[in-house]
């Protein structure tokens, strides 16, 4: 089980790597490719969609088929495909598409893990265990910063995503012989997605799921690129990319134990979020307000963006055993789902308030709105810790 883990969070870092690349081959794409930072923004989003679009039948071959056979079949076959197209792109629409396939091939790689987590270890020790997997796979994070950069100017971009393509594959063919499945729970035939949805206090949880991770993968993932380039220089991008990477690996690790350290998970939820929807605020205020004043807002937004884990971890503990595969991949339908819708409204956005300071301070201005409105349902949740 051990090695099977370690084999999925290898996979983990991949998907946390293909949700942020573009955020430093932007400048690259533009220029060969003729693509705007608003058509990426639709690729990123494309990604997202299609990865939480894959959370209902993923929930089911978790429950049903088992974690090995559903991760290393799509991580081998669309992920590494995906990759493989994106290589070969000539024009926007095949980017999108090689987008899609890689959002499908990473979509059940971090549900396995927490499928493994629940029907195998003390249901006190979930979020933490989430937390870290999470943590340790933002590293994925760290290497769409600065190494790509280097890795694109030593083999190009093309070739850079041809090793990827190579290494994804890899990935999930160690997978199917890594992983091995947990016991099957009583019940596992029984149910559906319906009978989740039956429990009320999904319907509190899931609109803070929506849109806690929107701004810190929205940012890091496609604009956080565009945005440094613009006012401070392209030459700074991959270090804030990097600090902000950071970050939201650190906070990660500090959101991990705090449900047990403090009794609550709401309110380390809620917390965490109403302070990301603040230095939101102050972006949205002083959108310019100069380079390393600027990378320390976008660290504190991915920082306080990565309670993640600990709200996976507040639903789950409403979820009857029978039912953890749909339960915990709804959850992540709802907050992978919401990072790509709102990669397709900030293009819009953007385009619509003419760029520049004023695009970028509606940004800013939408993430924290979303932010403090999934904030004021999710007060009305009720707490739950094992």
């Amino acid at each position: 089980m051990k090695l099977g883990i370690a084999v999925l969070t290898l996979a983990y870092v991949l998907s946390q790597f293909y949700r942020a690349f573009l955020a430093v081959l932007s400048p690259e794409l533009t220029a060969e490719l003729g693509v705007s930072a608003s058509q990426l923004s639709r690729a990123s989003g494309i990604w997202f969609l299609a990865f939480a679009a894959m959370q209902i039948p993923v929930g089911w071959a978790l429950d049903r088929v088992g974690p090995r056979r559903t991760a290393a079949g799509l991580l081998t076959l669309a992920g590494g495909g995906g990759a493989a197209l994106f290589a070969t792109a000539q024009a926007g629409w095949q980017i999108d598409l090689a987008m899609g396939l890689i959002g499908v091939g990473c979509a059940p790689v971090l549900m396995a893990s927490y499928y493994i987590f629940a029907r195998t270890f003390r249901p006190a020790v979930f979020a933490t265990l989430a937390a870290t997997l999470v943590g340790v796979g933002s590293l994925g994070n760290i290497a769409a910063s600065v190494p790509l950069s280097w890795a694109a100017e030593a083999m190009g971009w093309r070739g850079a995503l041809w090793a990827l393509a190579a290494i994804t594959a890899a990935v999930g063919a160690v997978t199917w012989f890594a992983v091995r499945d947990p016991e099957a729970a009583d019940g596992a035939e029984d149910g559906s997605l319906l009978d989740v949805l039956k429990i009320p206090a999904f319907w509190a949880i899931l609109p803070m799921m929506l849109v806690n991770y929107a701004p810190a993968a929205g940012l890091r993932g496609l604009w956080a690129g565009p945005y440094v380039a613009e006012f401070y220089g392209p030459q700074f991008v991959g270090t804030v990319t990097l600090i902000m990477g950071l970050a939201m690996i650190a906070g990660n690790f500090v959101y991990g134990p705090l449900d047990r350290l403090t009794g609550t998970r709401k309110g380390v939820v809620l917390g965490g979020n109403l302070m990301g929807a603040a230095v939101l605020a102050c972006l949205w205020w002083v959108p310019v307000p100069g380079l390393w004043t600027a990378a320390a807002a976008l660290a504190l937004v991915g920082a306080l963006g990565s309670s993640y884990a600990v709200g996976v971890a507040h639903g789950r503990a409403f979820v009857p055993a029978h039912l953890t595969g749909r339960g915990v991949t709804l959850l992540n339908l709802f907050s992978i789902g919401g990072v790509g819708a709102m990669q397709f409204a900030t293009g819009p956005v953007f385009e619509a308030a003419g760029g520049g300071v004023e695009g970028y301070r509606m940004l800013f201005g939408l993430f924290a709105l979303a932010l403090a409105a999934g904030c004021a349902i999710y007060a009305f949740a009720p707490d739950k810790t094992d």
